[in-house]
């Protein structure tokens, strides 16, 4: 690998401080796992933090404001990249818990939520990085057996799959 191509990949990786290429992070120098796409989903932000977000079918148009936490105006109405994050993760985590429980032979209540939330803030390298916490309700069904479907969800869940090893994830089940 040439000098120049390492310096990108490392800086892509945030590993490039002062002139000098750190170690690469794991999930930079991670194989990537190609996939037969079955739906895919695009949308285009303007604007960065303080702008906004539409898809391609325009279904989805937010006004994004960088959190007041996070230096920015915090603007009222407006939503931010964490929470579309945690709304998305915590969708595609539940489509996940059907699929679970299904496989486990458990019947999964309606009235199940899982409640995402998505902090952002200095990882040990000085760089942003984030975390998740997933908090489930099963109302109607033991702890234990909630463990299981929660448990088995985890490893289908392709956001989950995504996360795996790039960030710290905490499932609970209350």
């Amino acid at each position: 690998m040439t000098t120049s191509v390492a310096r990108v990949l490392a800086t892509r990786a945030g590993a490039f401080r002062n002139g000098r290429t750190l170690a690469l992070s794991t999930a930079a120098s991670r194989r990537f796992i190609s996939i037969k796409p079955i739906y895919t989903a695009e949308a285009t932000a303007t604007g960065g933090r303080n702008g906004r977000a539409v898809s391609s079918d325009n279904v989805l148009d937010v006004q994004l404001t960088l959190p007041k936490a996070l230096g920015g105006p915090g603007d009222a109405g407006k939503t931010n990249p964490e929470q579309l994050f945690a709304a998305g993760y915590s969708a595609c985590f539940q489509g996940a818990m059907g699929l679970a429980a299904k496989n486990l032979h458990v019947a999964l209540p309606e009235t199940n939520t899982v409640t995402g939330i998505v902090h952002i803030g200095k990882d040990s390298a000085g760089g942003l990085g984030l975390s998740v916490e997933l908090r489930v309700k099963v109302p109607g069904l033991d702890k234990e057996t909630a463990q299981k479907v929660v448990d088995l969800a985890h490893t289908i869940c392709p956001y989950s799959r995504a996360t795996s090893g790039n960030i710290d994830v905490k499932l609970s089940v209350i």
